[in-house]
């Protein structure tokens, strides 16, 4: 059984290591898996759609990877995925459906998808990674939140809410994990240029593109910080949002609204 400080010497390199990605098919979860395999990971590529994952296993540098297409909100099609992992020292979450419109704020239905991908993926995912570390005696989740769970922002529910329950997620299960010798880490990007923020009709503020955010999280992998946040100068001012008081914070979002 490895010490935690042991577990964090092994967390400090890539290259070898087996990399679980659930979301590779597109935006930052592909280019995160090109940049990983270029660091001489071993990557494993999950998602639903199959085609659009071996497009990106294609990209991928070395030839020791493997494509899982299957559907995380599915606790039998996890397992059964999971089955076929061999070797794993990394799983990233990075998978989440999302609507800005009207309807995929209302619609009952999306609303109950949103909580199945977006929170129940999670917990899916951890029903078969966490045994799976804590047995081997070392590992690193990775959870992927979003600054919009930072706090509650006018027309961004049900994305926002989920966002902001991985983030007390991924605290809680820190402080718990680290007797199991497995690392957490929580990433909360801001607005990065995706096929997922592309549905957005407004201007984003501080956006960056996908390649400045892959880099962001290819370093804090292997730091020893808990939050991976970018870009900093609009994070920062989010998390201020939510150490306000409350009446100021409520008077700052209604202008958000505007």
């Amino acid at each position: 059984m490895f010490f935690y400080e042991e577990v964090k010497t092994i967390m400090k390199t890539i290259h070898g290591q087996y990399v679980w990605i659930i979301g590779a098919s597109s935006g930052i979860g592909a280019e995160l898996a090109i940049a990983l395999s270029q660091q001489g990971a071993n990557v494993i590529l999950s998602a639903r759609r199959e085609p659009e994952l071996q497009s990106v296993r294609l990209q991928l540098t070395g030839a020791n990877h493997q494509v899982l297409a299957f559907d995380i909100s599915d606790h039998s099609q996890t397992i059964n995925a999971f089955k076929k992992i061999k070797r794993l020292d990394r799983v990233i979450f990075m998978a989440a459906v999302y609507d800005p419109s009207e309807q995929g704020r209302t619609d009952i239905a999306f609303i109950r998808k949103s909580l199945q991908v977006n929170l129940g993926g999670v917990y899916n995912m951890l029903d078969v990674a966490t045994s799976f570390f804590a047995t081997q005696g070392h590992g690193q989740i990775v959870l992927c939140g979003s600054v919009s769970g930072y706090f509650g922002l006018p027309n961004a529910q049900p994305y926002s809410s989920t966002k902001a329950a991985i983030t007390n997620l991924a605290e809680s299960l820190y402080v718990e994990y680290q007797s199991k010798n497995i690392d957490v880490k929580l990433i909360s990007p801001g607005f990065v240029s995706t096929p997922m923020t592309s549905k957005n009709d407004f201007e984003m503020p501080m956006v960056i593109d996908t390649l400045t955010a892959v880099k962001a999280i290819v370093k804090g992998l292997t730091s020893g910080a808990f939050e991976i946040h970018f870009p900093k100068r609009f994070t920062r001012l989010v998390k201020l949002l939510s150490l306000l008081p409350y009446w100021l914070a409520f008077k700052v979002s209604r202008k958000l609204i505007k």
